[in-house]
């Protein structure tokens, strides 16, 4: 039988990262699509598309074709999906051969929605195509072992959603997830430099302010940067200095839903594997677990050790490319086998 490229694909809100099975990840891209507004057509995926965000004419659209983790628009998301798979893939003989990809979803999506995800996944040019639950793929990804009768808890992140689970063995034992992440911050920060300060601010200046800038609790020494928006009341350009302060005060709101969410999850946990995660910690993972002090903060609230995993936004693409070796131990938890 010829060999088949395996591959893993993290498909987020805000990125698509792409894992080839013995070459790690080789493609990390914005989930952003512009395309012409008459006629449908993709005219720029990815780092491209998303340069034109509120930049573009009003012939061409830039949006995210997925929202909360989940398709919100299926055609654009399987052109979008096409492109970064034959990116990823390369220019090699071999991608003659149709590719196997397990492609990650959250924990708890319809049938419906996975079943679009699933047939994306084939239409874009993959010969099998299956899904794994972003908590699980995280946990692989992040070298937890899960195999293990045992509690492990991964806190994932990411730029749409934020999910808790509580694995062993394989599978998800208990969890929860919100649809709040990294996008819900980013227009939490602009909502607050518009009261504070009558400023308009674009969500990639929000986004910016927020990695540059931005904790979860107060820092010793506080940080700044300058902003630039539009004056709510002449409509001018105008820029405006915010700080860390303003950035922790701003993301109360995203961070308490998390938190709570978080909580949750702990409640409904066995005592057995109640016991396993206070001795191990929970891992976090995805992109907005970056955020300064989130880790500190969610020890303080929960009252369990928080350790953010190395490489946090790889990980769930990298467990999803090495679930491919876990097949026959997974089917229980993974669709479309």
């Amino acid at each position: 039988m010829p060999w088949t490229e395996q591959l893993g694909i993290d498909l987020g809100t805000v990125n698509v990262l792409v894992y080839v099975r013995g070459r790690g990840i080789v493609l990390q891209e914005p989930s952003v699509v512009a395309q012409h507004v008459d006629t449908g057509e993709v005219v720029a995926v990815g780092e491209e598309a998303r340069a034109m965000m509120g930049r573009a004419p009003e012939t061409i659209q830039v949006r995210r074709p997925l929202r909360d983790g989940v398709i919100a628009d299926y055609r654009v998301t399987r052109e979008m999906l096409m492109h970064f798979i034959k990116r990823a893939r390369g220019r090699q003989l071999i991608r003659l051969l149709k590719p196997h990809v397990i492609v990650t979803v959250p924990f708890g999506v319809t049938q419906v929605e996975s079943r679009a995800v699933r047939q994306a996944a084939l239409e874009a040019g993959a010969s099998k195509a299956y899904l794994i639950p972003e908590p699980l793929a995280g946990a692989i990804g992040a070298g937890l072992p899960i195999h293990t009768p045992g509690g492990h808890m991964i806190v994932d992140l990411g730029g749409g959603t934020g999910e808790a689970a509580v694995l062993s063995v394989y599978g998800v034992v208990t969890s929860a997830a919100v649809r709040v992440g990294g996008v819900r911050m980013d227009e939490a920060i602009a909502a607050y430099v518009r009261r504070k300060y009558n400023l308009m601010l674009g969500l990639p200046s929000a986004e910016e302010a927020k990695i540059r800038i931005g904790a979860a609790m107060p820092l010793e020494e506080p940080m700044s940067m300058e902003v630039q928006g539009r004056d709510q009341v002449t409509g001018l350009p105008r820029s405006v200095k915010i700080t860390t302060d303003d950035i922790v005060e701003s993301l109360e709101e995203p961070i308490t839903t998390m938190i709570n969410m978080i909580k949750s999850v702990l409640e409904r946990t066995p005592p057995e594997l109640s016991s396993d995660i206070i001795d191990r910690g929970m891992t976090m993972i995805g992109g907005s677990s970056l955020l300064r002090n989130l880790d500190q903060l969610l020890t303080q609230e929960t009252g369990v050790p928080v350790y953010v995993a190395d490489a946090p936004m790889a990980c769930v693409a990298v467990g999803a490319g090495k679930a491919h070796a876990l097949l026959p131990y997974l089917h229980r938890t993974l669709s479309g086998m």
